[in-house]
């Protein structure tokens, strides 16, 4: 925690010493001294105050404080408080907040791809936006931006220069969407340019030197976590909605970014509140005779909630696969069709297909859409005893693509009987995640499915004749239920697909399984209290109740810059 030292305010008094920490989306004012300022709730957001001048904004408060508050602020911030203190519904602590963390920053970026295309967006949210606005852009109708009415768009140009010379840019078409019903909670407007990187970056160009800065990536979204318009988890759905690769992906971003998965986790940490708070009252008056919660229902109380907790987690398997998908090989003798099966799933000549067995001598690799799950598939060469050079090459090539495979197709010729290569294939397949597919079931069959299943009684035997098309349907369900399992159904039940997601729930079930154990061995409360606590944090880091700054600066960097 930063201390901040004694310093002259703005009459030559001495105040005192301040420091700097939270307790709300933005920072709350305590009312006696140290005075804490900061954002987040602790230990959340903590950061640097940002000296303006030579001086640190540092200040205390007695009694009431706010006529004090205000008379420091109006000397130490004029225009600054003022620009805030416009809008009615935020207070003056709030605004000098943003004065200190470098809130009232107006940012600007291109929101769109770059690129050519039709439109293109300069997006710039802050207290400044609609004075940046006016100072570059002109209407037919000459009527300022500050006039007109929020969620509305005016056609007009951009321009450049000064009152004796002035250039068009470009001709727009000027959104204003006024706080807090917008994006980031602040004033924003934005400038729908011609698509095209040069007129685009001129717009952003005189934007930025009418005032606003260039924003980080992820600057716009950060800011309406900030601003408490989202939460971290919603702020993360963004990012996964905008690279969802799937439809699938897609659904479950958006349901994410709707607070479905949000509401789950605060529902669970809404729960584990009120068992840590019977057991903590219990601790903070043993003599007081009153109702407590009985250790038997403390324990079924902290088991109902790590079964919720269980239930949520058991999603984050099919949520890793949906989101980064699965690496497939498909392995087998040469000739045994795995070419023509890599072609009917990505639905073109991808592998050239002859009658010559080895024809394959390399790995060919593509990634398709299999009901949802993004598939990169891999197509090897025929696995066998050669004395070619480079087939040999071939067959090593093929063994690691099988090493780094998650899921094997593993395809057996039905006109042949089994050979050696091919038990040895089945002995692997008991290791791996594999079906076993027969193949060329339209010739005479030699080989029956129960063959395959004497080497691999658990393993989906699935029959084809993949040149007819016959059993490819079969097959894609087969794999389907066999990642996603045959009671998958996208609901209105959140599916976790997020990494950082699972590892604090994780956290969150090991904390909460302790404090089972202590409960069932009769452990002191304190310790159980110690557990619960922990178990909280994790769940409130899920949508940034507990996440540090170094956490979130990680997490939007991540997104693209305009957004």
């Amino acid at each position: 925690m930063r201390v901040f030292h004694k310093s002259p305010n703005v009459a030559g008094e001495t105040r005192s010493d301040a420091r700097v920490a939270s307790e709300g989306p933005r920072a709350t004012m305590k009312k006696t001294p140290p005075l804490y300022v900061g954002r987040g709730p602790v230990p959340r957001h903590r950061s640097r105050a940002r000296p303006v001048g030579q001086e640190h904004l540092i200040f205390t408060r007695s009694g009431s404080g706010e006529p004090e508050l205000q008379r420091w602020a109006r000397c130490a911030l004029p225009s600054r408080v003022d620009k805030f203190m416009k809008h009615p519904q935020r207070n003056l602590s709030d605004c000098i907040m943003d004065c200190v963390m470098g809130f009232d920053d107006t940012i600007a970026a291109i929101a769109t791809p770059r690129g050519e295309g039709g439109i293109g967006i300069v997006r710039v949210s802050g207290s400044r936006a609609l004075d940046i606005a006016g100072k570059v852009f002109r209407s037919p109708r000459r009527v300022s931006p500050a006039e007109l009415p929020t969620h509305t768009l005016t056609y007009g140009h951009v321009v450049a220069g000064n009152a004796s010379s002035v250039e068009i840019l470009d001709e727009v078409l000027l959104g204003i969407m006024r706080a807090p019903k917008t994006y980031t909670a602040e004033d924003i407007v934005e400038f729908n340019c011609h698509g095209g990187i040069v007129p685009l970056t001129a717009v952003l160009e005189v934007v930025v030197k009418a005032g606003a800065r260039l924003a980080e990536p992820g600057e716009f979204t950060k800011r309406a976590f900030l601003n408490g318009r989202i939460d971290l988890a919603q702020a993360e759905a963004v990012a996964e909605l905008i690279g969802s690769k799937t439809e699938l992906s897609r659904k479950i971003a958006l349901n994410a970014l709707e607070g479905n998965l949000s509401d789950n986790v605060n529902h669970l940490s809404d729960k584990l509140a009120g068992l840590l708070a019977e057991i903590e009252a219990s601790i903070d008056f043993p003599e007081e005779e009153l109702d407590f919660m009985k250790v038997e229902v403390q324990h079924q109380t902290a088991r109902a909630i790590q079964a919720d907790l269980t239930r949520l987690l058991e999603t984050a398997e099919e949520g890793r696969l949906i989101k980064a998908g699965i690496t497939v090989a498909i392995l087998g003798k040469p000739n045994v069709g795995k070419s023509s099966l890599l072609n009917a799933l990505v639905q073109r000549e991808r592998a050239i297909v002859t009658d010559i067995p080895g024809t394959t001598r390399d790995t060919i690799e593509e990634t398709i859409n299999l009901s949802g799950i993004p598939m990169h598939l891999i197509d090897t060469a025929g696995i066998r005893q050669t004395a070619d050079l480079v087939e040999q090459q071939g067959v090593r090539r093929s063994k690691a693509a099988m090493d780094k495979a998650e899921f094997l197709l593993l395809m057996f010729d039905a006109s042949q009987a089994l050979t050696e290569a091919d038990v040895e294939l089945l002995e692997t397949a008991n290791s791996h995640k594999a079906i076993l597919i027969l193949n060329k079931t339209d010739l005479p069959c030699v080989t029956q499915p129960d063959a395959l299943r004497a080497h691999c009684p658990k393993k989906r035997v699935v029959q084809t004749a993949i040149p007819e098309g016959k059993g490819l349907e079969a097959l894609k369900a087969a794999i389907r239920e066999e990642l996603l399992g045959d009671a998958f159904v996208m609901g209105d039940s959140p599916i976790v697909t997020n990494a950082r997601h699972q590892a604090a729930m994780r956290r969150a079930d090991a904390a909460l399984n302790n404090a089972i154990e202590s409960l069932s061995n009769a452990m002191p409360p304190e310790l159980v209290a110690v557990d619960l606590h922990i178990s909280l944090d994790a769940l409130g880091d899920i949508v940034g109740k507990t996440t540090t700054e170094d956490i979130l600066d990680r997490i939007f960097s991540q997104f693209c810059i305009g957004k």
